[in-house]
C-alpha cells in the first residue's frame, strides 16, 4: 500500500489542484482531510474547468472513491449545493464514489454569521476569513457542543443538541448585539437537509483500513498551506485546521504508518490572500506583473492575492514542520521574460539575521528579507514536459531552490494543464 499526503507549502493556493489531479491516475482513493468550502481547488481536465471546496478532486475522475474525513467540517448546504453544480458538468456523484465521515462536524448557518461579524466588526483582529463559518464550527468541535454529521441521521435527538448549541451561542449572539438563533427554525432546517446527506454516510476510518489491507493506493488531499496551520503558521492570520501532513492520519482516522510520501507543493513565487505578515511582498510593478501573469484570484472568493518573490526561508520551515519528503514546484513560467529573479534567503530582524521565522506575531512582522539575486530568462518555460526543453537559467533557478529549502523538486508544473509536468520522482513509487 502506498499512501501519499498532498499539502500546501506555502499560504495556499499553490496549485494543489493540478497536482492532486494528476496523481489521481495512480491513485484508488482521494481523502481530504481538513477544512472545509473555503478550500478552493481548480483542474482542467480535457480543457474543462472544475472548481471544487469541498469535494475532493478525486470525483471528477471515473472509478476512483472520494472521500471527506472527520478532519473536515462539512456545510451540509455547500455539500449538497457543490455536488449538484458538478453534476451539472456531467460528473456522477452519488454513494458508490462519494463517503463523508460520519463524525465529521457540521458547519451551520450561525457559524457563517459569527464569522461574518467578527470579520465586519470594528474591533477585535481582523483575519481575513472567508466568512464561511469555519473557524467558528472548529470552536465548536472542540468545545464538545458541534453537531456531527451522524446526527441528522437521528432526527429525534437533533432538537436536544441544538438547543445545547444554543445555549452558548445565542448568548454570544446577545453579547454581540444579535437575534438569538430559533430552535426549532434550526431543527427544520436540518430534518430537510438530512435525506441527501444521510447516504453518502459512513465509517471512514474503516473503509480506509480495509482499503489498506487491500493494497489500495490512497492519496490525502490538503487544503490551504503549512503557513496557514493553527499551529505552525503565521498565527493568528491562520486557518483554523492543522493544515501539516500529520493531520492527513488524525484527519480520516488511520495511523501515521499509511503516509509513506509527502509532496508539498510551491509555487516559483509567493502568493498569500488576506491579512497577515509577508516579508517577499512585492507591492511594485514585478507585484503586480506576477499576480496578472498569474491569474492570481483566489477560487472561492475571488480576492485579489498579495504576491512576492519566492521566500526560501518560510519553505524551508514548511519542508520541516510539514514532514516534505518532494516539492511540486508549480507556476515556474510566471517568471518567464524577467531580467533579474530574487529569493529570499534569510530575514533581517532588527539588525540580526536569522534563518526562520519567528513565532511571535510582532516579529514577523519587522522581518526584512534578505535576497539572493539570479539570472532570469528570455526564453518561454510555459509548456516544457522535460527538462531538455526549459532554459538554462530556469534549471539553475530550480537547482538553487532545492538547496535552499532543503528538498529536491519531485514534480516541476509549467502550465495548468495536467500533461504538462515534468516528473522527477512518482510520490507513490516512493
Amino acid at each position: 500500500m502506498a499512501g501519499v499526503a498532498v499539502i500546501g507549502a506555502q499560504w495556499g493556493d499553490e496549485g494543489k489542484g493540478k497536482i492532486v489531479d494528476w496523481l489521481c491516475e495512480r491513485a484508488d482513493i482521494v481523502v481530504r482531510f481538513q477544512g472545509g468550502h473555503n478550500a478552493g481547488h481548480t483542474l482542467v481536465i480535457d480543457g474543462k474547468t472544475y472548481k471544487f471546496s469541498l469535494l475532493p478532486s478525486g470525483i471528477a475522475r471515473a472509478n476512483k472513491r472520494s472521500i471527506i474525513g472527520n478532519g473536515v467540517v462539512v456545510d451540509p448546504w455547500a455539500l449538497i449545493a457543490e455536488i449538484e453544480r458538478m453534476r451539472s458538468q456531467g460528473l456522477t456523484i452519488d454513494k458508490t464514489n462519494l463517503l463523508v465521515a460520519e463524525n465529521a462536524p457540521l458547519i451551520l448557518p450561525l457559524h457563517g454569521e459569527l464569522d461574518t461579524i467578527r470579520e465586519t466588526s470594528n474591533s477585535g483582529t481582523k483575519i481575513g476569513t472567508t466568512k464561511r463559518g469555519i473557524g467558528p464550527a472548529y470552536e465548536d468541535k472542540v468545545g464538545r457542543r458541534a453537531l456531527r454529521a451522524i446526527d441528522l441521521a437521528d432526527p429525534g435527538t437533533l432538537k436536544a443538541k441544538v438547543e445545547n448549541l444554543l445555549t452558548h451561542h445565542n448568548a454570544l449572539r446577545r453579547g454581540l448585539g444579535t437575534s438569538e438563533v430559533d430552535a426549532n427554525e434550526l431543527v427544520a432546517k436540518l430534518k430537510e437537509i438530512a435525506p441527501k446527506i444521510v447516504p453518502f454516510l459512513g465509517p471512514v476510518w474503516k473503509h480506509l483500513h480495509e482499503s489498506r489491507i487491500r493494497g489500495d493506493r490512497i492519496l490525502f488531499e490538503g487544503a490551504q498551506g503549512a503557513l496557514l496551520d493553527v499551529d505552525h503558521g503565521t498565527y493568528p492570520y491562520v486557518t483554523s485546521s492543522n493544515t501539516v501532513a500529520g493531520q492527513a492520519a488524525a484527519g480520516c482516522g488511520i495511523g501515521p504508518r499509511a503516509i509513506s510520501y509527502v509532496l508539498g507543493i510551491a509555487k516559483a513565487y509567493t502568493t498569500r490572500v488576506g491579512e497577515g505578515p509577508f516579508p517577499a511582498e512585492l507591492t511594485d510593478e514585478i507585484g503586480a506583473r506576477l499576480g496578472e501573469r498569474g491569474h492570481e484570484f483566489g477560487t472561492v472568493t475571488g480576492r485579489k492575492r498579495r504576491c512576492g518573490w519566492f521566500d526560501a526561508v518560510l519553505v524551508r520551515q514548511t519542508v520541516i514542520t510539514g514532514g516534505i519528503d518532494g516539492i511540486a514546484f508549480t507556476k515556474l513560467d510566471v517568471l518567464d521574460g524577467l531580467k533579474e529573479i530574487k529569493v529570499a534567503v534569510a530575514y533581517d530582524l532588527d539588525g540580526k539575521r536569522i534563518d526562520h521565522l519567528p513565532a511571535a506575531a510582532n516579529a514577523q512582522a519587522r522581518c526584512k528579507p534578505i535576497y539572493e539575486t539570479m539570472e532570469g530568462w528570455s526564453d518561454s518555460t510555459a509548456g516544457a514536459r522535460s527538462w531538455a526543453q526549459l532554459p538554462a537559467a530556469a534549471i539553475k533557478y530550480v537547482r538553487r531552490v532545492e538547496e535552499l529549502i532543503g528538498a529536491p523538486v519531485a514534480v516541476l508544473s509549467t502550465s495548468p494543464e495536467r500533461e504538462d509536468t515534468i516528473l522527477v520522482k512518482d510520490p507513490f513509487a516512493a
